[in-house]
């Protein structure tokens, strides 16, 4: 297999910086002193190179599993190209150059964002001319090409999201509000649903529901094509926030419908289309004020399991419905004193209920007996088995194999710090670990489950990418970044070193420092204590250290840690939700004791240390900073929610219960209120476009300040997002201006002790 990455835009920028600035590392062996980065916009090109190359791009397994096609850039043209591996003969074959292919009726040349392949591996379905709406969303030109002959038809435009129907004979759409179908027999299209107007859609979520339960695209085909199941969605009376970056002389206001705690939310219902007769059914459930996360097609013909959860995300009810009559009737329930988790977003998993195509069962993960293990029921609800058991946490289901009644899963079953593959029965015995080194390993998964591809890292290696089989034997290395080692080499750097400590209330938790590179343990250092801490999140894994700005600051004689506080994912129910109802109280918590841990060691400057945090990190970092001052002399704030009130209904109540219920609990974890407390600096960076995490938060947060007489500073990013930086030149600022706080405010200082 050929080694060519597939790079975007900004990384090439930072790649053909990073040539620039370091091409000639491999002439300096001789030098007695590595190099260091003279700026930090070197640093920051530095993070690319850390990184390596992430091995094959949009893997796609085709030809059930026996082959899997993949992206990269032909090293003369520097054009997509579009390959396949076949693992039993070691044969990687060009599948799609479209050096010369051109738009249909146009000389333009063609170009795509990604694409989809039907199930026979004879077709692909491309998504071009993306225009991008919210974090996972946007309006795409759709293309159906036929690699026999070469050619290249248009099948929608203007689709929110499109997908080729199982048998390959047709592409569903969603265009508008309203769903399609085009049928490749006749090249003709037919429009399944006729009411959408203006905040009421078919077939797509308004921006709260694509944000917190994680799908974009609101429909799903049968697995025998004929019927298409989605999501109808009704915004009208959901209320309107806007905002603007203030440019030219009128300013001009996008408006989103978003709804916040108390607000009224989004009502969904479900629908089945039959695509063969143009009939419609709506299931019969009733959505009491709450929502509807997911839906599942099931093994047993014409029905879908339908996932309600109520507004508390307390209870959660399964519904099996059919959709030729729209009966439904509840197969499982389940209560719980906290919320209950139908998805996780930071460790990339879609979906916590699983159901084969081949077997009426279905398996769902669920945290019910303290830690997150794999339960498998029949279709009427009844639980057969709990198939894993043990203090660890099941974090993703991999493949379920009904032949061989084995299940593919990863854990933390070796540490919460790693991730492994596992083996195991349905009947939960035969347990095997897959992968050997240890690491935190990402797995992409074969169909057939023959193969896997495992991608992997720890504190002393960079990202390994390799072709197993499930009979124990690495097939292919694809990927062994032998030039990041190169790089490290000769250019100085701090690797990750891990460790842990007990609280003063006697919890463990785990730790990592980032040392300065000419690190000496009779001086004394300024440390940053780098964060998220948000519910379900984690920041300390064993594996290896990429990022570029933590690498400048270990160059310029900074301590840098991070911490698995309470309220993160991987360490059982106990640990994670002990947060519910009082977000802020337990994380900013653990922040102070770790800071105090560090502070006593000999080589921590306890009087100049930071906390710095993006997103609920800026949360984190402002909450801290004032909850408990005098711990930090600085807070680095990106983007923060300061008032749970002002954030999104579904992720607010979900951690922080209803707001009528809570009032005392949402008052308490306010930032606002202890404004007065202000001790040190306080640096804080938004964005105007930010509809996420809106500015709104920001400027509540900075007039609660102004009105204690405590001054803090404030970075506004007109353009932008969430993110803040809008591009290259503002990220590098947003980074300076960091980095600037930090030197004066912290190292300076400290260098006068």
């Amino acid at each position: 297999m050929r080694k060519y990455r597939l790079i975007n835009p900004v990384q090439k920028h930072l790649l053909l910086l990073c040539f620039m600035v370091w091409g000639v590392a491999n002439t300096s062996q001789a030098q007695t002193a590595k190099k260091r980065y003279s700026n930090l916009t070197e640093a920051l090109s530095a993070q690319w190179m850390l990184s390596g190359n992430s091995g094959p791009a949009s893997v796609n397994w085709i030809n059930e599993g026996e082959k899997f096609s993949y992206i990269e850039s032909d090293p003369t043209t520097q054009q997509q190209e579009i390959r396949s591996f076949d693992p039993t003969s070691d044969k990687d074959e060009l599948v799609f150059n479209g050096n010369s292919l051109t738009f249909p009726s146009s000389s333009e040349a063609f170009n795509y964002k990604a694409f989809q392949w039907t199930k026979d591996s004879k077709f692909i379905l491309f998504q071009s001319n993306f225009r991008p709406v919210w974090r996972n969303s946007g309006k795409s030109d759709y293309y159906f090409y036929t690699l026999a002959n070469k050619s290249l038809k248009l099948v929608a435009k203007n689709a929110r999201t499109a997908e080729v129907s199982p048998n390959g004979q047709m592409v569903g759409y969603e265009r508008e509000g309203d769903m399609f179908f085009f049928n490749f027999a006749d090249e003709k299209e037919t429009q399944l649903t006729t009411d959408a107007q203006s905040e009421f859609y078919n077939g797509r979520f308004g921006w709260a529901y694509e944000e917190e339960f994680g799908l974009a695209q609101a429909w799903k085909w049968s697995p025998d094509s004929r019927y298409i199941a989605f999501w109808q969605s009704d915004e009208r009376d959901v209320p309107v926030f806007q905002m603007t970056e203030f440019a030219g002389q009128h300013a001009e206001f996008t408006k989103i419908r978003y709804p916040k705690p108390g607000d009224t939310n989004p009502s969904v219902k479900i629908g089945a289309v039959d695509v063969t007769s143009g009939e419609k059914k709506w299931m019969d459930i009733d959505l009491k004020g709450g929502y509807i996360p997911r839906i599942y097609w099931t093994a047993r013909p014409g029905h879908l399991a339908v996932v309600h959860l109520n507004r508390a995300q307390t209870h959660l009810t399964l519904y099996l419905c059919d959709v030729t009559t729209g009966k439904s009737k509840v197969i499982m329930e389940e209560k719980s004193e906290v919320w209950i988790d139908v998805n996780d977003f930071f460790a990339g998993i879609d979906d916590l209920f699983y159901f084969p195509k081949d077997v009426e069962e279905f398996y769902w993960v669920s945290d019910r007996d303290g830690w997150s293990h794999l339960y498998r029921f029949d279709l009427d609800g009844k639980l057969l088995n709990q198939v894993t058991k043990g203090e660890w946490d099941v974090t993703y289901i991999h493949n379920i194999d009904p032949k061989k009644q084995i299940v593919y899963y990863s854990s933390t079953e070796e540490s919460p710090l790693e991730r492994h593959l596992y083996s195991i029965r349905f009947n939960g015995k035969k347990k095997t670990k897959l992968t050997k080194v240890s690491g935190k390993h990402d797995i992409n998964f074969s169909p057939n489950s023959e193969y896997y591809i495992d991608t992997y890292s720890n504190v002393n290696t960079p990202t390994q990418v390799e072709l197993w089989s499930t009979k124990g034997k690495m097939v292919k290395s694809l990927e062994n970044n032998a030039e990041v080692n190169q790089f490290i080499e000769n250019v100085a750097y701090a690797k990750k070193e891990l460790m842990s400590f007990t609280t003063s209330d006697g919890q463990q938790l785990d730790i990592h420092l980032i040392k300065p590179v000419d690190f000496d343990a009779n001086k004394k250092y300024p440390m940053v204590l780098n964060i998220y801490g948000g519910p379900g999140a984690q920041s300390v894994y064993n594996s290896f250290a990429t990022n570029g700005w933590e690498q400048y600051l270990a160059q310029n004689g900074y301590i840098i840690a991070s911490v698995n506080n309470r309220g993160t994912g991987g360490y059982g129910k106990a640990f994670e939700k002990i947060v519910y109802k009082q977000l802020g109280k337990w994380e900013s918590h653990d922040f102070v004791e770790t800071a105090k841990y560090l502070a006593s060691q000999a080589w921590v400057d306890g009087d100049n240390m930071a906390i710095r945090g993006h997103s609920y990190g800026g949360y984190m970092s402002s909450f801290t900073m004032l909850k408990h001052p005098g711990v930090f002399k600085v807070s680095l704030v990106g983007a923060p929610v300061t008032d749970w009130k002002l954030y999104d209904s579904i992720y607010a109540e979900r951690y922080m219960g209803l707001l009528n219920d809570n009032k005392k609990g949402y008052e308490t974890s306010a930032v606002m209120p202890a404004a007065g407390n202000l001790q040190g600096h306080m640096f804080i960076a938004h964005s105007a476009m930010d509809e996420n995490v809106h500015l709104q938060n920001t400027m509540q947060l900075v007039k609660a300040l102004i009105d204690k007489g405590k001054d803090a500073d404030l970075r506004i990013y007109p353009p932008g997002a969430h993110g803040v930086a809008y591009n290259y030149p503002s990220y590098v600022l947003l980074y300076q201006q960091y980095t600037d706080y930090l030197n004066k405010h912290l190292k300076e200082t400290s260098m006068n002790n």
